[in-house]
């Protein structure tokens, strides 16, 4: 299969995998335990049912939403995925270009390869949302914070769901973290990746945080100072600390119960993910499209809901929105697209999504993402809760 003839997340992964060492593509991949939470949320979301609708007005279709004062061609939000810098020349880079020539947002992980000062340097203009967790040392958290400030990030990401890391088992079969002659014997059997990446797309460091360890040479030089600060006595009262240091809005990730969503909203939170962290922390717990409809109850529509996890398609987006979430925040379907074809991959990634997207409103009845309601679930009851009059989706 060549890129061009791309047409699914999955034809993506499979070129990736055909490119990546396996280390790589096993990090991008894999999931927490028997990777039971991470097989859900794909299974979970291709099993929510959407009404199919008929004689409906559906000429001039608009994907377009606002988040948090911004504009979207639709809502789509490339999620922060770490090391992406290692799935193609300097990987953040190639990815947010591709974001913005398609007028979505992309969120730089906080352990990616280039930092926001490269990303500002290189391509000037709006800057990303930039993703942060709790860290121990809170001078440097501070300092991250005011970069992020002074670089004019619109939107914090604020992972809270990484008290302690997930358990991976794959990470340890592939050789992630095992030995580096065990990695490099792996990267000389993927000569193109080499020399793309390892060879000319350096420096292969965790951007963000090389300040805190000016010495580290290696990523393998970060991993302890990693362990040591993911702070695991992070309470919700911890979130004015980030307020202090932070004047815009703060999205909350990671929220799975509705009891979490309500303690963040009223700790502060302009907004929420549901995200069980693409089934890489706790697995065995729900998917998130089973969380989804309950946290959009309890906050009640007093900040916008985001959902990450199994988004695989444009159907997959109307099914979140049917679900109550104002957007979708994607994470392994563009690492996949990256992967294969750099820029190119995920721009033609996302104009996919954007073409089925559009697509599934209009045979759902829709002329617009607000449209895209709860009326759009087939319950299999026969009776949606909806009228017969089409004016209802259709605007």
């Amino acid at each position: 299969m060549r890129l061009k003839t791309a047409a699914t997340v999955s034809d993506y992964r499979a070129l990736a995998q055909k490119r990546l060492p396996p280390f790589l593509f096993h990090y991008i991949d894999g999931a927490a335990g028997t990777e039971i939470t991470a097989a859900r949320n794909v299974r979970e979301m291709e099993a929510v049912t959407l009404r199919q609708r008929i004689m409906v007005d559906v000429e001039g279709i608009s994907t377009a939403t606002t988040l948090f004062g911004q504009t979207l061609s639709m809502p789509v939000i490339l999620g922060p995925v770490g090391l992406a810098g290692l799935f193609a020349r300097r990987g953040e880079l190639q990815a947010i270009r591709a974001a913005r020539s398609a007028g979505i947002p992309f969120c730089l992980s906080s352990l990616g390869i280039c930092s926001l000062g490269e990303v500002e340097g290189e391509l000037g203009g709006p800057a990303p949302w930039f993703q942060l967790y709790m860290i121990r040392d809170r001078a440097f958290m501070r300092d991250l914070l005011s970069k992020a400030q002074m670089a004019e990030a619109p939107v914090l990401v604020f992972t809270v769901d990484v008290a302690v890391s997930g358990i991976r088992h794959r990470d340890r079969r592939s050789g992630l973290t095992g030995s580096l002659a065990g990695q490099a014997w792996q990267a000389a059997r993927r000569p193109r990746w080499t020399v793309d990446v390892a060879m000319r797309g350096g420096p292969l460091l965790f951007g963000n945080i090389a300040a805190a360890l000016p010495e580290a040479r290696s990523l393998g030089d970060f991993w302890g100072w990693l362990a040591r600060n993911f702070d695991p006595c992070v309470t919700w009262d911890d979130l004015a600390f980030v307020r202090e240091h932070w004047r815009g809005p703060i999205v909350v990730k990671g929220v799975m119960d509705p009891a979490d969503a309500i303690a963040a909203v009223a700790a502060g939170a302009d907004g929420v993910i549901v995200s069980n962290h693409g089934g890489r922390q706790l697995d065995g717990v729900r998917a998130t499209v089973q969380a989804l409809p309950a946290v959009v109850d309890a906050v009640s529509g007093s900040v916008p809901v985001v959902v990450d996890g199994g988004v695989r398609s444009g159907i997959d987006i109307v099914r979140a929105l049917a679900l109550g979430a104002d957007a979708c925040l994607l994470g392994r379907a563009w690492a996949y697209a990256l992967a294969a074809g750099g820029a190119v991959g995920v721009t033609q990634l996302i104009e996919d999504l954007r073409r089925e997207l559009a697509n599934t409103l209009a045979l759902t009845g829709c002329r617009t993402v607000r449209a895209a309601g709860r009326h759009l679930l087939d319950t299999g009851s026969g009776d949606q809760g909806m009228s017969t009059s089409t004016s209802g989706p259709n605007t």
